[in-house]
């Protein structure tokens, strides 16, 4: 796979993911059966804006040619989504969310398998 690759698949999916935060909120905690309610709702769409950023910035970085850039880029996504799928783990093994949960399970482990690759197995390689 390439890092380009990479990049747009998080794009489409935070961008995806995030807009749904933001437009219906309550009906996307409630498929993951998290308790509903404005608190929730509110975190929901916080969430929804950092994946609209996320998006975004996977999206416009890439067909980043600079290396340097390209290296930050690679590890900012690869704690991210490390970070991510431990939360959504561990949300989903003690019934924070149910078994929905597993799907976020998939999609960070996805993403930081990939982001590892470029970090680790290929670093240097990392042309869009």
């Amino acid at each position: 796979m390439k890092l380009r690759t990479l990049l747009v698949i998080n794009a489409v999916l935070a961008l995806i993911y995030g807009i749904s935060y933001q437009v219906a909120p309550t009906a996307v905690i409630k498929l993951y059966g998290v308790t509903q309610g404005p608190g929730p709702a509110f975190l929901a769409r916080l969430f929804g804006a950092a994946l609209i950023g996320i998006g975004l910035l996977t999206w416009f970085s890439r067909n980043v040619q600079d290396a340097g850039a390209r290296r930050a880029i690679i590890l900012s996504m690869l704690v991210y989504s490390v970070i991510a799928l431990i939360v959504v783990v561990h949300a989903t093994v003690t019934g924070v969310m149910n078994t929905v949960g597993w799907t976020g399970v998939a999609i960070f482990l996805f993403l930081a398998l990939g982001y590892a690759y470029f970090q680790f197995l290929k670093p240097g390689k990392t042309q869009p």
